[in-house]
């Protein structure tokens, strides 16, 4: 069994039900999120799904120079303290450097490491030092044995408030493979688990100058993960998922989530 403790309202791990962590990709406009924290917050209501909302205030590793990035910390935290106030629902973010730490820990009830960070030694002691509940995201180049490691780095700061995502593995050129091993491999270090569903169905770089992705696959591969137990499921959403301005290859269409929920 995992370690069991709190994000905001929300209790996580343990013999606790599965948590949703969903919103877009990175926040885009003040009306498109709080159009779907808002359509999230009702989905999360009705089955009973206790709700975590995610978005990014900025991406800082797109594939292109020209990709938008997001509003910036200022303005994106200031959205999602708002998003987190008019819905009362916890928000987890993610940082890429040791400055913004400080920003992010006023507002964000999850730090997220993004993948690509995962072994960044100087972000995720400054991020463990808050206290806050940290999620760090398997990198794509990491076996899950390698995760001990930065768990062990994250402990060493006195921080046990651990959620470890698996997010897919490369394999070969432009693409990824989820292997459900993994969510049970690191499970055993003790600490919950969550399955990034739509990142791992990502084909980085596929289009060239941005990434593609299987959307068919999400479904299949989340019944999978909590099929082994996983504590949680991460999911990119929007209102037009061929509009959104990251991940619109990999996100689900919010008006479905409810329906996607119920088969889990």
């Amino acid at each position: 069994m995992t370690k069991e403790f709190k994000i905001g309202n929300v209790k996580i791990g343990g013999k606790n039900p599965l948590v949703l962590i969903a919103g877009p990709c990175v926040l885009e406009t003040h009306e498109i999120t709080f159009k779907i924290a808002g359509q999230l917050k009702k989905i999360a209501k009705e089955l009973r799904i206790p709700l975590i909302f995610k978005a990014s205030y900025d991406k800082a590793n797109r594939t292109s120079i020209k990709s938008f990035r997001g509003p910036g910390i200022y303005k994106g935290l200031n959205i999602l303290e708002k998003v987190k106030k008019e819905f009362n629902i916890p928000v987890l973010t993610d940082v890429h450097c040791v400055s913004e730490v400080s920003l992010v820990t006023k507002v964000a009830d999850v730090i997220q490491i993004p993948a690509f960070l995962c072994r960044q030694t100087d972000l995720i002691l400054a991020v463990a030092m808050t206290k806050k509940p940290i999620n760090i995201k398997k990198g794509q180049f990491l076996s899950p044995y390698d995760m001990k490691n930065v768990v062990e780095k994250i402990e060493s700061a006195g921080n046990k408030n651990i959620l470890l995502t698996e997010r897919g593995t490369s394999f070969g050129y432009n693409n990824l493979i989820v292997d459900i091993r993994s969510i049970m491999i690191m499970r055993n270090f003790g600490y919950p688990v969550v399955f990034d569903a739509t990142h791992s169905v990502q084909l980085p770089g596929g289009f060239g100058s941005k990434s593609g992705g299987q959307q068919e696959f999400i479904l299949p591969l989340s019944k999978a993960a909590v099929a082994v137990g996983v504590d949680a499921l991460f999911m990119e959403v929007h209102t037009e998922p061929e509009k959104a301005l990251s991940d619109s290859a990999n996100s689900i269409k919010i008006s479905e989530l409810k329906n996607f929920m119920k088969k889990i």
